[in-house]
């Protein structure tokens, strides 16, 4: 568990992973995932749409897919109700260059602040029970969708949305959200799947 508490908004996640990145050159998803709250699967998401949205981290090749595999092995251990999150080494060993990713949180860091404003639990029906599943599904489609992605210009970014509206809707409780992401992951879908039909 997180000893630094619950994660309460989207800035505190920015806040969590930048102090990680000011200590090291280059820094480890473990690294990340630790500062933010390793078993929980709101943030793990929520973490994976930020580095998939954020410029010039984003844009590495291979950094969205690699974010995908992370949310699909997360998001399936949380369908099957595990109590603990398991990753493969070869994925949390994973490094990002700390410039990249603190300019990366830095242009994040305005739009953030004005979607913590927004956020509030309400229609909490569909952050929990059934609807937390449902929720589970879509970031799983969303994740596996991402290497189509990579190569669909722009849709990394639809999918890094979705994937920050889930996790922010888990976190904040939030079923406004979750419906947005819900729409988000259905036009960015049918917009990459248009472009391979």
């Amino acid at each position: 568990m997180n000893v630094r508490g619950d994660l309460n908004d989207l800035e505190d996640l920015i806040d969590r992973i930048d102090s990680v990145a000011q200590k090291r050159e280059r820094v480890a998803v473990d690294d990340i995932l630790e500062a933010v709250g390793y078993r929980s699967f709101g943030p793990v998401v929520l973490v994976a749409g930020l580095i998939t949205l954020a410029p010039l981290i984003g844009d590495i090749p291979g950094v969205p897919t690699l974010l995908a595999l992370l949310v699909v092995l997360t998001a399936g251990q949380l369908l099957f109700r595990r109590q603990h999150i398991w990753l493969p080494g070869w994925i949390v060993k994973r490094r990002l260059p700390t410039d990249k990713l603190r300019k990366g949180l830095a242009w994040s860091r305005k739009p953030a602040r004005g979607i913590d404003r927004w956020t509030r639990p309400r229609l909490t029906l569909f952050v929990e029970g059934p609807g937390l599943f449902i929720l589970s599904l879509a970031c799983v489609a969303v994740a596996l969708a991402m290497p189509a992605m990579e190569v669909v210009p722009f849709s990394a970014n639809g999918g890094g949305a979705a994937l920050v509206a889930f996790g922010l809707a888990m976190i904040a409780r939030d079923g406004a959200v979750a419906l947005f992401a819900l729409l988000v992951t259905v036009g960015t879908l049918g917009f990459v799947g248009s472009s391979f039909f």
